[in-house]
């Protein structure tokens, strides 16, 4: 199969790498100094999955690649939006779209049905962008459990796991999903078709709207947060308000919270991508991840404290980051009154 993968970081390149390796068509569409080190020296994976280093084609150009069989979205949510016109040239008449980020998913309310049917987000999908270039037809859902980072331009550090779940909207196990997951297997990765994709994305991200913003806020790991006390129960509370979300949409998580919380505490000293975005000095996920959900709650009628006073104070971190990044634009002399 031909391959496109969009916005080839951490999980793109690792990807790439590995259908790479077995012998699948890839390009990798990213930019900068990774761009430049994979173009050179292809992608050197490190880890727990093993040392290999496989060459690759990248680009920085879509419209350079042509049309493929998938497209493998692995941008950043909130970077979606910018680039969805720019992916047309590389798709044709049966191309795929497999849509791999963090957190709600623009195309969740597709091939639903029910009273939600056809429901925009404005927190995942702002002034309809990404539905309007992208068919929502052409979507098969994923939700990405690998644990990766890049330790520097080219290189990928492989910390933990290998599955990629995938799914159609509607709920059938097409032909096109059992070619993907063929590959994906093919190339040393676990690839499940599943039938209810919706559950798997509630299930990791009933974690992630706890997890993430705390340790954006705190600079804490997973085990840090969960051995706390006080943010321990900060994050029950948080997940405990996600359930109530899922439930209003007819999703039962079927995970307990006890059982979120020591897997966080297995994994251990672990940084959220949230936590990994905000030291890097970058955009994080929290409308797809956390604003998504208080959406959905005020949808719903379902009250959200918690949730909604980690959004507003992440949200204001974002806000001082920029300003301190664009530079102060106004110098306001204070006075001491003794």
């Amino acid at each position: 199969m031909r391959f496109a993968i969009v916005g080839a970081g951490a999980i793109g390149a690792f990807l790439g790498a590995m259908l790479a390796r077995a012998g699948e068509d890839v390009t990798l569409v990213a930019r900068g100094a990774h761009l430049r080190a994979m173009q050179e020296h292809g992608v050197r994976v490190r880890g727990e999955i093993g040392d290999f280093q496989v060459p690759v084609t990248a680009t920085d150009d879509a419209a350079t690649v042509g049309e493929v069989d998938v497209v493998v979205i692995t941008l950043k949510a909130h970077s979606v939006p910018a680039i969805a016109a720019s992916l047309r040239p590389m798709i044709g008449a049966h191309t795929s779209v497999l849509s791999a980020q963090n957190g709600f998913p623009w195309w969740y309310f597709y091939a639903q049905g029910g009273e939600w049917a056809g429901t925009r987000l404005e927190s995942v999908d702002p002034g309809g962008l990404i539905s309007a270039n992208i068919e929502a037809s052409r979507v098969i859902g994923c939700v990405v459990y690998p644990s990766t980072s890049i330790v520097e331009p080219g290189i990928v550090w492989h910390l933990e796991g290998t599955r990629f779940a995938i799914g159609e909207p509607d709920g059938s196990k097409s032909e096109r999903c059992r070619r993907l997951a063929d590959s994906f297997i093919k190339a040393g990765l676990r690839s499940p078709i599943r039938t209810n994709i919706r559950h798997d994305i509630w299930v990791k991200l009933m974690g992630n709207v706890a997890y993430n913003p705390i340790s954006a806020l705190t600079r804490a790991t997973l085990i840090d947060i969960v051995q706390c006390a006080e943010t321990r129960a900060l994050a029950v509370a948080i997940m405990g308000e996600a359930e109530s979300v899922a439930k209003k949409l007819g999703i039962e998580i079927g995970v307990s919270i006890e059982q979120r919380l020591k897997g966080a505490e297995e994994v251990g000293h672990h940084k959220t991508s949230m936590l990994q975005d905000i030291e890097a000095g970058k955009p994080t996920e929290l409308e797809a991840i956390v604003g998504a959900v208080i959406e959905l709650g005020e949808k719903l009628g379902v009250a959200l404290p918690n949730t909604k006073s980690v959004y507003a104070c992440v949200k204001l971190l974002e806000q001082q980051a920029r300003h301190h990044e664009l530079g102060p634009q106004n110098t306001t002399r204070a006075t001491s009154r003794l």
